[in-house]
């Protein structure tokens, strides 16, 4: 081999050379990037499944609660999900006019607000917003005759203008209490009137409560005491006022639902917003719904605080 061959030979095996220290660091590099990587994931990842920072509520026990005449009910914090009471809260019960809230949720996730309906069928029976038939009306509208004065007639039309007619709508309605795990929840029709498939539970419509009230259509429209809503060509005027008498009277109630038929008795689910608290009361089968609902109310903000965990 001459000079220059030899010369050559060094400098490229020390060029190959340098390629391999190169490729060994970065790669070791990178596994520690990585490593690291991994390690900050694991780190976030466990923080991510720790419960967010919330008030919870504590009773301080001042006064004992007064029973109730209901047959079931379930007061629950919205927030915390704590439930500060409980009597029979998995009992299947008929629930009458509390069913319009899963009417109003299906609803709202099938139509769009400014889709008109025509009224074809007003022999219905019950609390009715008093549709003619022959007029149109928009789905926010109907909703409002739904949910502030419990038209049984507004139910009617948004049930049986579903692409499926009302047995499909009925059908959605059990898919949805499927879909939210209402385990002791079956509808068989959209506006509440006693039949032996129609029923649910205080804990089921808690949760459903709480669900609904995450559309902000859905709050606006359970929290409006009085509206005027019309047909289409603004002629047809119906005058609506909220079936919650608590409305306007008691601090912080927001409606919800109020419900009555011959088997359900006195029904009310209710929202109260005081002192930046969420609080869902589901009241069934009661001989004095708007009283037993105050006494809660009452006993609740009494007797509660409301404590921040961090962690």
């Amino acid at each position: 081999m001459n000079k220059e061959s030899a010369e050559f030979s060094k400098i490229f095996s020390f060029f190959v050379l340098t390629v391999v220290v190169l490729f060994l660091f970065c790669a070791a590099k990178t596994t520690l990037i990585n490593g690291a990587t991994e390690q900050r994931k694991a780190v976030l990842g466990f923080r991510e499944l720790l419960p967010t920072p919330v008030p919870y509520p504590r009773n301080k026990n001042i006064y004992p609660l007064s029973e109730i005449t209901a047959s079931s009910a379930i007061v629950i914090d919205a927030d915390s999900l704590v439930a500060l009471y409980e009597k029979n809260i998995n009992f299947r019960l008929p629930i009458a006019s509390l069913s319009k809230i899963m009417t109003a949720l299906v609803s709202l996730e099938n139509y769009r607000l400014d889709q008109n309906l025509r009224v074809n069928n007003t022999k219905v029976d019950g609390s009715l917003i008093k549709l003619v038939e022959g007029e149109e009306i928009s789905v926010e509208n109907l909703l409002y005759g739904l949910l502030v004065a419990s038209g049984n007639d507004a139910a009617e039309i948004l049930a049986e203008n579903f692409p499926q007619g009302t047995a499909g709508f009925v059908w959605a309605m059990n898919q949805k209490a499927q879909e939210l795990k209402l385990e002791n929840t079956r509808f068989s029709n959209p506006i509440g009137f006693d039949e032996e498939n129609q029923y649910s539970s205080a804990k089921d419509l808690a949760r459903l409560t709480i669900f609904a009230l995450k559309n902000p259509i859905f709050s606006k429209i359970v929290a409006t005491e009085k509206i005027d809503i019309s047909d289409t060509t603004g002629t047809i005027i119906h005058s609506l006022k909220n079936t919650n008498e608590l409305m306007g009277k008691i601090e912080g109630v927001k409606g919800v639902k109020t419900g009555t038929t011959e088997n359900a008795g006195e029904c009310l689910v209710s929202l109260i917003e005081r002192d930046g608290r969420r609080i869902v009361i589901v009241i069934l089968g009661s001989k004095n719904r708007f009283e037993e609902t105050k006494a809660l109310i009452n006993w609740v903000f009494d007797n509660f605080e409301w404590k921040s965990i961090s962690f």
